[in-house]
């Protein structure tokens, strides 16, 4: 039997790459973005009452009515904005499947989408599955911001969507009001659609406002927002969580999604609605996080490399440039296995492995996981 690919060009992620090399060598394992540290107890207390109470059968289609109202009212408390419960949200499961879904949702053969790299690495092979052209614009380095005049001269009549993320994966760059107001002016009079990556909305920093495309109602009407519970309570693993959108644009995506996953998780969807009353959760977590990060920053004063300051994600970016004239896969490589850290190299973001020697740390873990991290990279010679 012969398969003709739908990614000819695919292989084996980076991360089960480098966690396997881990695993091989030993090593901390800074690569991919998951905590080493307990979730909440409380939360998974109320996934084992859930249980406990029967709630094992499937629930609606579009996710667990009582779940949808608190997070329309979390999104009202936060953003000022009124999303409809039974018409505007949609529970998945995790961040990527709902951006997946979106992208399956619009595009047809031949569309192009504006991606900006370094970009999460789901997301060009999921606008190619479902044949259409993936736009690629490089952020600016080091600073890993967007080139607006650049966005606008890819703009044409073949635009069918520009996809954000903010925070960002990989590097932490945070979206500005300035950023916000260039993308309004892009797409006002278009029908370009817009798909937020915002899975880590509450991980951002330095007294940041997070620009979620919810607080802008033009922007909203034309958008999918995609989040994660996974990364919010720090349950990676739970593969769990929302996309917003317009009720005429949520209709469709509802169609997609009822004949490839139909019902999410039940038990976990009655927790977490359980837990989003304890607001303290998620107002909390990006002080939380970026003591983790200040933490690692701090450690890594310490060792030759060079700080890409992180704003956002569980992420922080460092350069290794006049250290080593290795490419950053053979470097991150290098790492592991002489000094027992594992790390993603940056140019893996990149469709053809754009290299500025910048490999991705995440700080998201026990400050003994990174004491002993940073131990290991002291001694680079």
């Amino acid at each position: 039997m012969q398969i003709h690919s739908k990614l000819p060009d695919v292989g084996t992620t980076i991360f089960t790459v480098m966690s396997s090399l881990a695993i091989e060598h030993q090593a901390v394992n800074l690569g991919q973005g998951f905590p080493d540290f307990m979730m909440s107890e409380e939360l998974t207390s109320l996934v084992n009452d859930a249980m406990q109470k029967g709630n094992n059968q499937y629930v609606h289609m579009n996710g667990l009515p009582l779940l949808r109202e608190r997070i329309a009212g979390k999104c009202f408390k936060l953003y000022n904005t009124n999303i409809d419960p039974d018409t505007q949200i949609t529970i998945t499961p995790g961040g990527t499947y709902a951006i997946y879904t979106a992208l399956t949702t619009v595009l047809q053969p031949n569309d192009e989408v504006i991606v900006f790299e370094p970009a999460y690495d789901s997301y060009i092979p999921n606008i190619e599955i479902n044949g259409a052209k993936a736009v690629r614009i490089s952020l600016q380095y080091p600073t890993y911001h967007i080139p607006w005049d650049e966005v606008r001269s890819k703009v044409n009549n073949k635009t069918r969507m520009i996809m954000i993320n903010t925070p960002h994966n990989p590097t932490g760059m945070v979206l500005s009001g300035h950023d916000i107001q260039e993308l309004r002016s892009i797409v006002a009079n278009t029908n370009i659609v817009i798909l937020s990556d915002e899975v880590y909305e509450h991980l951002i920093f330095d007294g940041i406002q997070h620009q979620s495309i919810l607080r802008y109602p033009d922007l909203m009407e034309r958008s999918f927002v995609c989040f994660s519970f996974g990364k919010t309570y720090h349950c990676t693993g739970w593969k769990i969580g929302y996309c917003i959108s317009s009720a005429e644009a949520m209709k469709e995506f509802r169609k997609v999604h009822q004949f490839n996953c139909f019902s999410v998780d039940s038990p976990k969807q009655f927790a977490l609605a359980g837990y989003l009353q304890n607001e303290d959760a998620y107002l909390s977590l990006g002080a939380s996080i970026q003591t983790k990060r200040d933490y690692f920053r701090e450690l890594m004063k310490a060792t030759p490399f060079k700080c890409i300051p992180s704003h956002g994600s569980y992420f922080e970016c460092y350069s290794y440039a006049g250290l080593s004239d290795m490419g950053d896969k053979d470097f991150a490589i290098h790492l592991t296995k002489n000094y027992g850290v594992a790390t993603i190299p940056v140019s893996a973001f990149y469709k053809h492995a754009e290299d500025n020697k910048v490999i991705r740390f995440c700080f998201a873990k026990k400050e003994e996981t990174l004491r002993k991290a940073v131990e290991g990279l002291t001694k680079f010679r």
